[in-house]
């Protein structure tokens, strides 16, 4: 059995982010759904990212591709990077990483808006997602923790949507309890970052926030060890 350790902070490496944005400007300020550096591979690359950090967390564990028509994984005490399907009690929902050793303890999704309109026109609608996400597996696994990333270029981010991603978001997050809110997730992150150079941006969210990529790793560690510590397969 695997020693339950502590989950590092999601290390996001920076060239490879700068490769998405320099295909992102040659591009016209957008990602294309086919390689090469799509907006699906910048999903994946966030994914690998949070699966990482996590298999640390469940005591260096493996990570494993899953199926997507699976039920079940086919290793319980792995990592799934996903897709990872989910009967949740609203609908079935496909996430990116998972951890079921006995039904759903980890699940995460990770979310990018990577176009200016496609933020005026879409944040409102992913938004909604999350909250209906991380509603259909909390009616059905309270003790489930559900995490989020949303990663935006930082030209696409502009006033007022900025603030009003952020502090939704932040509503939506910090899910401490089993009996809390079933709509709210128990870690986000709002990952705003530069295609100049690869860089996430040092101030927004604010430092204060808990939407920072920096507390992301340790709001997880805070509920995974309060809800499941000492129980197998730790």
């Amino acid at each position: 059995m695997a020693t339950l350790g502590k989950m590092p902070n999601i290390i996001l490496d920076q060239n490879e982010l700068n490769n998405f944005g320099n295909q992102w400007t040659a591009n016209n300020g957008e990602l294309k759904r086919s390689p090469p550096y799509s907006s699906l591979e910048l999903g994946s690359f966030f994914d690998a990212a949070v699966g990482k950090a996590l298999s640390v967390l469940l005591g260096n564990i493996p990570i494993i591709k899953p199926s997507s028509t699976s039920l079940l994984p086919v290793n319980s005490d792995a990592v799934e990077v996903g897709p990872v399907r989910i009967i949740g009690g609203i609908r079935p929902q496909n996430f990116d990483v998972g951890y079921r050793p006995d039904g759903v303890r980890f699940i995460f999704d990770s979310k990018t808006l990577n176009e200016e309109k496609s933020v005026r026109k879409n944040y409102q609608n992913m938004i909604n997602d999350l909250g209906t996400e991380a509603t259909t597996v909390h009616s059905r696994f309270p003790y489930a923790i559900v995490a989020f990333l949303v990663a935006i270029p930082e030209p696409c981010l502009n006033s007022p949507q900025k603030e009003a991603i952020t502090s939704t978001l932040e509503r939506l997050s910090q899910r401490t309890s089993p009996i809390d809110s079933s709509h709210k997730a128990e870690a986000i992150s709002l990952v705003i970052w530069r295609p100049n150079d690869g860089s996430i941006n040092p101030n927004w969210p604010p430092p204060s926030s808990p939407l920072r990529i920096e507390s992301f790793s340790d709001q997880i560690n805070y509920s995974y060890h309060e809800r499941y510590k000492g129980m197998d397969p730790h």
